[in-house]
């Protein structure tokens, strides 16, 4: 990875699953401004396809710019870190439903990388993370003004 392990910040993985296979590109340049831009750094990028039968089968990014509608993912080959071994693919495929395939990014948030390395000279360390869906954030928000929120305990 070059870069000393200290300076680094956060490391997060996503497991982007495309209903039918199907990659229309659209969030790709976007992907390709944040790292221009600094904010992230893409240490692998992985994808893989689960077959109707169950099977899970990695795919080479050279290849699925050969299909229709598919967007040039030349830009992303190399992209790996080798943090992602068979068993992570393994793992992301078994998240998806039959006949659809899906992308494995593995990321390090530059952004917090000061911030970050601030805190691990300070002797801290993370001992919890995690996200919250957009979807359950607007569920709790469309709860709280229907009335169903928390209500305040007397």
């Amino acid at each position: 990875m070059g870069q000393d392990i200290e300076e680094m910040g956060p490391v997060d993985y996503l497991v982007v699953e495309f209903p039918g296979n199907r990659m229309t590109g659209e969030a790709f340049p976007l992907l390709i401004d944040l790292v221009d831009k600094g904010l992230i750094r893409i240490l692998d990028l992985r994808f893989v396809r689960k077959d109707t039968d169950g099977a899970v089968t990695a795919l080479e990014i050279t290849g699925l710019d050969d299909h229709e509608g598919a967007v040039e993912l030349a830009v992303f080959d190399g992209a790996s870190s080798e943090l992602l071994d068979q068993d992570d693919l393994d793992e992301a495929g078994n998240a998806l439903q039959p006949g659809n395939a899906a992308a494995i990014l593995v990321y390090e948030n530059r952004w917090a990388a000061p911030f970050a390395a601030a805190l691990r000279r300070s002797g801290a360390q993370m001992v919890a993370g995690g996200r919250i869906p957009v979807q359950a954030l607007l569920a709790s928000i469309e709860a709280e003004q229907a009335g169903l929120g928390s209500q305040p305990q007397q």
